[in-house]
């Protein structure tokens, strides 16, 4: 408590900053949940203002994501992450989400010069045989500029802001208490797990910030497209290399944005299209490691009709479980199987509670709107955007690692679709999974599944003595304890007391015909004594038709 009472304090100008921002917007309401207005006296102050009928007139989306690119750079991110929630947002939400850019102005080359020369090792016109001062493409975390190593080779040369990290960092303590509270205050937010996205968005921006982890992510990609002459990574200078600058070979070529250039360069854009889906779909599909922002920005088009990728800040990783959940799934979806497809999504939802009955039907209506189309007319973007609206809808969420995937495969579609109509994702999907599905089912896959299913059940037998000591440890001192989860309490006791009630007439019943039965056969008995043995008999009629009644009228219910 006292560790984040001194962050708030640390960070009061720059939580200023973001309520004014908040309020300009029209999001005094957000500032008041988050407490914002108490803590400051400028947006108290603000709080009174009243936003203009021009920021009021604008659509909801389009006012978040106007205050999140005033907000900077840590915000930009958090809405280019927000983009990929294709699961958490309706399509007008993530359009604008993807209106997003962290373009801005370069800084001055002289405040980048003392990074370069640590880089360099020294004066950097000695280290370069050149070296443009002017930057040719600058975002908020890092700028780029040209130049040639003394041997000629031309190269690209990333370079990180200077004081760019304690901003950030700042960003992040104020976003981490944000998300706390809004889970805290909004209870429905929490199947979306604010806190993981806000984790998730640290994760991707100390990734970005640390440029050796960018080269190393390249040279995963080079190794595992060696050999193959259809697509292009850039060669990485590590002799150049730092957290803060990063120098790799300049792949020049065609910008996958220019397609009248391809067009007069004499490629084949059918074939790009086809090579671009190919190359994306095997780091998916086989390597489990793969561009997670594949649009045209950063696809280059070079001789030969070769695909050259740029730009590898942000990549996903699968893990093999989850690709053979992904390959079960997209198999489901080819051959138009409802129950494959509920399989898959049930164990993507986890512990969420799902109404398997409505989400079934759901998706058997989603696959019965498709069933008449050819497997060439099915366009997986919009199939894909269909599946995350059904599971918004059934308050299912995707987990992080495939949020990400499914927004690069609906990137990826429209970048092959816009080279040519002709390009179809489900024919190029369809290859894959035949090819997973073999080697799924080879003896070494065969027999590495059977070793890992061994080993978790050696867990398991070898740890059972240790936690049956651990229960007994517990029970004994008198600390077991079992949490249940009794779902509509409230019947459950109305039931329980019913129940009681029928056992205590059913007892009663029982005693009244035992004791009238005794009564009426007492020989020689008193004047009136058959009569209570009688009076009995009817009282345990009675209590006998006022049970069946009871139980009648709870069948009905």
């Amino acid at each position: 408590m006292l560790r984040e009472t001194l962050s708030v304090v640390r960070d009061l100008p720059r939580l200023q900053e973001i309520a004014s921002v908040l309020i300009r917007y029209g999001w005094g309401d957000a500032v008041r949940i988050l407490g914002l207005s108490h803590i400051l006296e400028r947006a108290g102050r603000l709080l009174h203002w009243q936003t203009t009928n021009e920021i009021t007139q604008l659509d909801l989306p389009v006012r978040i994501r106007l205050a999140l690119t005033d907000l900077g750079p840590t915000f930009v991110k958090l809405g280019q992450v927000l983009a990929t929630r294709v699961d958490m947002f309706p399509p007008a939400w993530i359009e604008e989400f993807e209106k997003l850019h962290n373009r801005v102005p370069a800084v001055p080359f002289e405040l980048v010069r003392p990074a370069l020369e640590r880089a360099f090792g020294g004066d950097i016109d000695q280290a370069c045989a050149s070296f443009e001062r002017e930057a040719f493409a600058a975002a908020s975390i890092a700028q780029v500029h040209r130049a040639a190593l003394k041997d000629g080779t031309p190269v690209v040369v990333k370079v990180r802001r200077p004081d760019i990290v304690p901003k950030i960092e700042a960003d992040l303590r104020i976003l981490t208490h944000f998300a706390r509270l809004v889970e805290l205050e909004m209870p429905e937010s929490r199947r979306y797990h604010p806190v993981q996205i806000v984790q998730q968005l640290r994760r991707s921006l100390m990734r970005e910030l640390d440029l050796i982890k960018e080269a190393r992510n390249i040279d995963r990609f080079a190794s595992n497209f060696a050999g193959d002459e259809t697509v292009r990574v850039p060669r990485v200078h590590w002799q150049y290399c730092s957290e803060e600058v990063n120098v790799q070979d300049e792949l020049q070529g065609v910008p996958g944005s220019d397609l009248a250039a391809a067009r007069a360069a004499g490629l084949d854009l059918g074939l790009l299209a086809a090579r671009g889906g190919d190359a994306v779909l095997k780091m998916i599909l086989l390597d489990g490691y793969f561009h997670a922002d594949p649009h045209p920005g950063n696809v280059i088009y070079l001789p030969g009709n070769v695909v050259g990728m740029i730009d590898f800040g942000m990549v996903g990783r699968l893990t093999e479980r989850r690709r053979e959940q992904l390959i079960d799934f997209l198999n489901a979806l080819v051959l138009k199987d409802a129950e494959g497809m509920l399989n898959v999504l049930t164990v993507w939802a986890g512990d969420a509670e799902v109404d398997e009955e409505k989400l079934a039907y759901d998706i058997d209506e989603l696959v019965f709107s498709y069933d008449n189309l050819s497997l060439k007319d099915i366009q997986i973007g919009p199939l894909l955007s269909e599946i995350t609206a059904l599971m918004r809808e059934n308050n299912l969420a995707l987990p992080p690692d495939l949020t990400l995937l499914f927004k690069a495969l609906i990137t990826l579609e429209g970048l092959g679709r816009q080279l040519t109509p002709e390009f179809h994702m489900v024919d190029h999907i369809e290859p894959f999974i035949k090819e997973v599905y073999a080697r799924r089912f080879t003896p070494g896959a065969l027999a590495k599944r059977a070793r890992h299913g061994l080993r978790e059940v050696m867990d398991v037998v070898m740890g059972l003595p240790r936690d049956l000591a651990r229960l007994f440890r517990q029970a004994r001192r008198g600390s077991l304890r079992i949490d249940l989860d009794l779902k509509r309490l409230d019947h459950f006791g109305l039931q329980l007391n019913q129940a009681a009630n029928r056992l205590t007439m059913g007892i009663l019943t029982g005693s009244l015909v035992i004791g009238s039965s005794i009564i009426m056969t007492v020989p020689d008995a008193p004047a009136g004594l058959s009569f209570l043995g009688q009076l009995g008999f009817f009282l345990a009629f009675a209590n006998s038709v006022w049970i069946l009644y009871s139980i009648w009228r709870s069948g009905k219910d």
